[in-house]
């Protein structure tokens, strides 16, 4: 692969990563206006109501397990919380995105260092509490600020 297939191919991996960052956090921003709005416990009731059929007709689907079990998790955990955690994190990440694509310079060093800050509370959080999910969000945001790291380096050279 020479350097300018290659660089082409950094360049739409960076896209889609922050792409990905920045639907993450629209759904993430949506989410927790829903639990500021609703309560973790109508929106649990909700999630098990909605889920009930399909679980039904698919008793061994992971997926509804797993939407059932966040559900029931959901429900005893303090909302308040919950919706501003989801808020701030999910707003930052759709600002982040949006700014990174628009492509100010301002805005590299502060996204490294808010996903470097993202990184570093999930391996502490893994630490405490081994997550199969948190970990590959991690390695995503590792990846994702490697190809911010080089973006940035790519627009310094240029």
């Amino acid at each position: 692969m020479g350097m300018t297939q290659r660089t082409g191919f950094l360049r739409l991996a960076y896209v889609a990563a922050i792409a990905v960052k920045g639907l993450d956090g629209a759904a993430e921003t949506v989410a927790g206006m829903l639990v500021a709005v609703l309560g973790t416990a109508s929106l649990s009731d909700y999630l098990l109501r909605t889920t009930a059929p399909e679980l039904d007709l698919h008793p061994a689907s992971r997926a509804i397990h797993l939407v059932r079990h966040g559900a029931q998790t959901l429900s005893q955990s303090h909302g308040g919380f919950i919706a501003v955690w989801l808020l701030i994190h999910g707003v930052l990440k759709l600002v982040l995105a949006v700014e990174l694509l628009r492509g100010k310079s301002w805005i590299f060093p502060v996204a490294s260092a808010i996903l470097a800050a993202f990184i570093a509370y999930m391996t502490w959080r893994l630490t405490h509490h081994w997550s199969l999910w948190l970990l590959a969000f991690a390695l995503f945001d590792v990846f994702t600020l490697a190809l911010v790291l080089h973006e940035w380096y790519t627009r310094r050279m240029h």
